[in-house]
């Protein structure tokens, strides 16, 4: 039995990035309960997506499989240099071990979590390793800079944040960095730093 867990799991980390197996969270409809703000929920972890971004085990199918974006840590996006040394270090860290999680906010069809795995948040485990942070969170990602020079300024949003994104967007404000007029943490629900982004599907 445990080998076919490894073996399962083994195939699951050599698929393709788009072969997402962790379906806890419908893309559209409600939340599962068991996963509301503050909720503690726990299991192995199943799949490593990237280098902050796993699946933990609630039961044994992937409709029981929740996908996490890990609030503690930010990797390099899995294309920028870095990345698939970030993806490497997590699955090292992570796979197949049990991990303790509290819930955050939703993020599409991923919930933003703390995790920890024997006692110890993730994120610290992920440093300790010598995994360095990046991509917008950190403001270490040449992408989010470069569109910075050359994007055209938004219009002033005023003092108030936005209540939602979809006042954001038909302010023209939309997407909206930490530090923005207008920025709301509440909609940003993976802790990135950027709120009302477009929904990267995988």
């Amino acid at each position: 039995m445990f080998r076919l867990l490894l073996l399962s799991l083994a195939l699951l980390w050599s698929a393709p990035a788009w072969a997402d197996p962790c379906e806890a969270i419908p893309e559209q409809g409600p939340l599962p309960g068991y996963l509301a703000f503050g909720a503690s929920f726990s299991g192995p972890v199943s799949h490593v997506i990237d280098g902050d971004s796993l699946c933990v085990a609630v039961g044994s199918g992937g409709t029981d499989w929740v996908e996490v974006r890990l609030a503690d840590f930010h990797a390099t996006e899995l294309s920028q240099p870095g990345g698939a040394a970030a993806k490497s270090a997590l699955a090292r860290l992570a796979l197949g071990q049990h991990a303790v999680c509290v819930a955050n906010l939703r993020t599409y069809d991923r919930i933003a979590a703390r995790c920890r795995i024997h006692g110890r948040p993730v994120g610290d485990l992920m440093r300790s390793a010598g995994i360095g942070e990046g991509g917008a969170a950190t403001g270490h990602d040449p992408n989010v800079r470069r569109r910075a020079m050359t994007s055209p300024a938004r219009p002033s949003a005023g003092p108030a944040p936005f209540r939602s994104c979809a006042a954001a967007r038909a302010a023209g404000a939309a997407r909206l960095s930490r530090g923005d007029p207008g920025y709301n943490p509440k909609l940003d629900g993976d802790g990135d730093g950027l709120a009302c982004e477009p929904y990267r599907g995988r």
